[in-house]
């Protein structure tokens, strides 16, 4: 079973509508046992860092997120909270990946919101991708590019597209809405 992981985040539902498309079982949840028995983990969301890193704490998510040992998958706001610290609301986060997220300098295109490709990528979840492949984004905060960074995308400044440390995995796009791309990258996670 994948579990969905439910923090005071929006679009979980479209996640949840993608992998009943692709033929995959899910429930979307906050059950910790339900989580921690899960075959395969997703922490999607569109929201604010300090109000999900509030519900994951109260709920005692915070801690079982870290010791969970089977593939994660964070999506937008899950790739966020996976951050050291993030510029919004000043938020202390998971600290999965060692960077910190910052808001995009004052420009007439933020958020950066539509399509996109890569100007790099490597790992596990582009397994068949190819860097002008395009993706979606919606998105006025961006994860600095790290050690874990496994995909960048340009758009204003170089940023972490995706990132990936151990069994964690993280996309700053969103699979879900990103057509047949989308697809395969989420079927590369789920077939870890």
């Amino acid at each position: 079973m994948i579990a969905i992981l439910k923090y005071n985040a929006g679009n979980i539902r479209s996640v949840q509508n993608a992998l009943t498309r692709m033929g995959y079982e899910s429930i979307v949840t906050d059950d910790l046992e339900s989580i921690a028995g899960a075959e395969k983990v997703i922490i999607p969301g569109v929201g604010e860092a300090r109000s999900a890193m509030g519900y994951l704490k109260e709920k005692g998510l915070d801690k079982l997120i870290l010791s969970l040992k089977q593939p994660v998958l964070g999506i937008c706001l899950g790739l966020q909270i996976m951050c050291r610290y993030s510029f919004e609301r000043n938020t202390y986060c998971l600290g999965i990946f060692d960077t910190i997220v910052n808001r995009f300098p004052p420009h007439e295109k933020v958020p950066h919101m539509g399509w996109n490709n890569f100007s790099a990528i490597k790992g596990e979840l582009f397994r068949g991708i190819r860097m002008e492949d395009d993706v979606y984004y919606v998105h006025s905060y961006y994860a600095e590019i790290s050690p874990c960074t496994s995909a960048i995308c340009d758009y204003i400044l170089p940023f972490s597209a995706a990132m990936q440390k151990g069994n964690f995995y993280a996309t700053q796009f969103h699979p879900e809405k990103s057509a047949d791309i989308g697809v395969r990258i989420l079927k590369n996670f789920l077939e870890l």
